[in-house]
């Protein structure tokens, strides 16, 4: 627990040790720890001078030490005072951390955004080829874009489901084209289920061109034919250039020609292609917006992510024809929805 707070194991157990007594001797707290003499005064010095102990003011009441002198007492400096500055020190360690990774990202990604730059990066082998699969879906703070078509090869669906998870959980606006192919895999109905209620959204097409995943229209990744791989896994990873913005384009392209889908009470997807009614979800969130509640506190009213509560609004909109929440309201009230 304390090594958080950047003590050794060894200091560690010497500390807790001391944290069960009012005060205890250097020869005591050998026999309390197992360690041996030489250690434990070395770590009772490095933790006085450092203000974590002090020596008791009762010293020369203990018992007499194996050299024959009146052994001295160690007690803990009250750990409110103690451990604080060690907090404060560990916080700003994390804060220069955050600093010195948010500049490394963003001249990693200057430096790709030039022509002289490399745009594409090649990953070859299953571990390389899932590893940035992982750091693209658990990366994303606002949307991800994925394209879903055959079997896996590199990444194990149940992978790929927990970086999904991780996602949704954390309000990432996920939306998913997927090929009738995919779909017809065992199992996958179930997951996707789970995943629409979760807030992914998905539709159908008959084929797609590629597999893809694109981590908030920063990076994306496309599988690559592993017969030009020596019949290893690879793909190669986008960066911001005028590849990815084709890219998201062709996203925008397919999930425009797409149909939403439905799921079926036995949880096996189903192809909707006129979805013109609400899910009872949207509809939750339609009444709050009619009574003039604000995104924020209609996500807060029912558990849910802003992202979420915009995405359903978005998708309200959609069905109506919308253009603005005044035209969603009387479109609301002319087909029945509430």
């Amino acid at each position: 627990m304390l090594q958080a707070l950047g003590l050794g194991r060894a200091e560690e157990a010497v500390y807790t040790a001391l944290l069960g007594r009012p005060a205890a001797s250097a020869h005591e707290l050998v026999r309390q720890t197992g360690l041996g003499e030489p250690e434990v005064a070395g770590i009772l010095h490095d933790l006085s001078a450092r203000g974590l102990v002090a020596i008791a003011a009762e010293a020369g009441s203990g018992a007499p030490d194996p050299s024959g002198g009146t052994p001295v007492r160690y007690r803990l400096t009250p750990p409110s005072v103690a451990l604080a500055p060690l907090l404060v020190e560990q916080r700003n360690a994390l804060h220069r951390a955050e600093t010195a990774f948010s500049m490394v990202t963003e001249q990693y990604r200057s430096t790709a955004a030039h022509p002289a730059g490399s745009v594409v990066e090649v990953v070859v082998g299953v571990e390389q080829v899932a590893h940035r699969f992982h750091q693209l879906q658990r990366g994303a703070q606002r949307e991800l874009l994925v394209f879903l078509d055959g079997e896996p090869i590199a990444v194990p669906r149940e992978d790929a489901d927990a970086s999904e998870s991780s996602a949704l959980d954390r309000g990432v606006d996920f939306r998913v084209v997927a090929s009738k192919d995919y779909l017809d895999s065992p199992g996958v109905g179930k997951d996707v289920r789970a995943a629409m209620s979760a807030g992914l959204e998905i539709r159908l097409v008959e084929s797609l061109p590629l597999k893809m995943v694109v981590s908030d229209r920063e990076r994306a990744m496309v599988p690559l034919d592993m017969a030009d791989s020596g019949g290893e896994p690879s793909a190669i990873v986008v960066y911001r250039s005028g590849l990815l913005t084709a890219l998201v384009h062709l996203f925008e392209w397919e999930w425009g020609q797409a149909r939403p889908l439905l799921t079926t009470t036995a949880g096996v997807c189903a192809e909707s292609a006129v979805d013109d009614r609400p899910t009872e979800g949207e509809l939750e969130v339609l009444a709050l917006l009619l009574a003039g509640i604000s995104d924020r506190r209609a996500a807060s009213q029912l558990g849910l992510s802003i992202r979420t509560v915009e995405r359903r609004t978005r998708r309200l909109m959609d069905l109506a024809g919308a253009d603005s929440r005044l035209q969603l309201g009387w479109h609301a009230a002319r087909a029945g929805w509430l």
